[in-house]
């Protein structure tokens, strides 16, 4: 979508319309190539920026996977220390209520 430039009638009575008309096209080709490098190095930037997020979110789901199942084995042995304790009093106080039982 080529934008035309806009010059003053002075400078196309001073020039002639057939050169400013080759300049201004000049100018609007120049202005397009351009827009098509920047359009392009836009989208390979964009590229490697997005494979550079997959790749961190993929590290941090692996981190954060890490660290659940070990916060998990940690929650396991506090579960199972907790219970064996509870079974121990619970034993406790069965033997010393049938030991003092008339």
């Amino acid at each position: 979508m080529p934008r035309t430039i806009k010059l003053s009638e002075r400078f196309y009575q001073k020039f002639g319309h057939d050169l400013v008309d080759e300049m201004v096209n000049w100018f609007n080709q120049t202005d397009e190539t351009y827009r098509v490098e920047l359009r392009e190095l836009n989208d390979l930037n964009f590229a490697r920026f997005d494979a550079k997020l997959e790749q961190r979110l993929a590290e941090l789901r692996g981190d954060l996977r890490n660290e659940l199942h070990a916060q998990g084995r940690m929650l396991m042995r506090w579960m199972v220390g907790l219970w064996i304790t509870a079974l121990g009093v619970l034993s406790g106080l069965m033997v010393a209520a049938l030991h003092f039982r008339p």
